[in-house]
């Protein structure tokens, strides 16, 4: 599918349509197009860029691929940025992304995606009713849609925050495996996270030490901003990651601990009986040469020695404070 916006920068007039718009473009010199591209056909796809917006043939493959790291790539007339959005169904803290591809040129913006993108199609849908966002130019609009897929990154994380202070009180008042293993797959998406920011920042901190294509200092404080707002949800990520980190840590050395202690008991009833269970043995076989076994008083001397050693054992083990 192929929608396109329109907009003619001397009247301020905006029209909304398909592929038939694309000529128009070609036609009037004064217009600026919105072009978005979703589940299109790969070849026709290529071909309207190639013939059209003269896009060069890698990185249309780059924007085509399945799955590639973002990046941000200048060429003579034009910016390309290859970015990871949320897709829509990551709710719940459940990492998936989708790949857009942004192509912006002086009298164009291209958007490229496979499945539903919530930031274009927003910002798609309030372009379309103020035609006075395309005023800043196709740049300034581009950057408004990275804006937006920032801030559903940061959304999912400032969910997070209070999830992980009900889970730092449960694992005192109630540990439990269950919430070891929240923990630890809140860690492995907080790492994919991570590894989409680092990127991010990358290509943002690129943009803003210098000018692209299509990206000039008239816009220098919106690609600031978008910077500043990956740099925060970077640093949030690291952030909850040691947290979730430190309390998975935190319940293992916890349930280490109570399980030394258990032990610690069960070492020491062992100590104890092992010279007892000694002495049972010894006057439990059956040999008629043992002269203790035809003493009036044998059996209440071997407990009461029994009993001293046991005694003698726990007063040892109180001493060294084992116990």
């Amino acid at each position: 599918m192929i929608r396109t916006l329109l907009y003619n920068t001397a009247s301020g007039v905006l029209a909304c349509g398909g592929e038939e718009l694309l000529r128009r473009w070609q036609q009037e010199p004064d217009t600026v197009i919105w072009t978005d591209f979703s589940g299109h056909q790969p070849q026709q796809e290529k071909q309207i860029l190639e013939e059209t917006f003269g896009i060069h043939q890698l990185a249309i493959q780059d924007a085509q691929r399945e799955r590639h790291p973002p990046k941000l790539e200048a060429y003579s007339d034009y910016s390309f940025l290859l970015l990871k959005e949320l897709s829509p169904d990551a709710g719940d803290f459940n990492f998936a992304t989708s790949q857009l591809a942004l192509f912006i040129g002086e009298r164009f913006l291209i958007t490229r995606r496979v499945g539903a993108s919530p930031g274009t199609d927003k910002l798609f849908q309030q372009t379309t009713g103020n035609a006075a966002l395309f005023a800043d130019g196709q740049g300034a609009l581009a950057m408004r849609l990275c804006r937006s897929l920032v801030d559903r990154y940061m959304q999912i994380l400032l969910g997070l925050e209070p999830r992980l202070e009900d889970l730092e009180r449960e694992l005192l008042e109630h540990p439990s495996d269950k919430l070891l293993a929240e923990l630890l797959r809140y860690k492995t998406e907080l790492k994919k996270f991570r590894r989409v920011f680092v990127y991010h920042e990358q290509i943002f901190r690129e943009l803003k030490s210098r000018a692209f294509p299509a990206l000039g200092a008239d816009i220098a404080h919106q690609v600031i901003d978008v910077y500043e707002q990956q740099e925060r949800a970077g640093s949030l990520t690291g952030l909850y990651y040691e947290l979730a980190s430190d309390m998975a840590d935190g319940y293992i050395s916890v349930a280490s601990h109570h399980l030394n202690q258990i032990m610690k008991i069960l070492t020491v009833v062992m100590a104890i009986f092992v010279p007892l269970s000694f002495l049972a043995g010894i006057y439990g076989m059956n040999f008629e040469n043992m002269p203790e076994l035809h003493s009036r008083s044998g059996y209440f001397i071997l407990l009461s020695v029994m009993g001293v050693i046991a005694v003698l054992l726990l007063a040892i083990f109180r001493k060294k404070r084992w116990l």
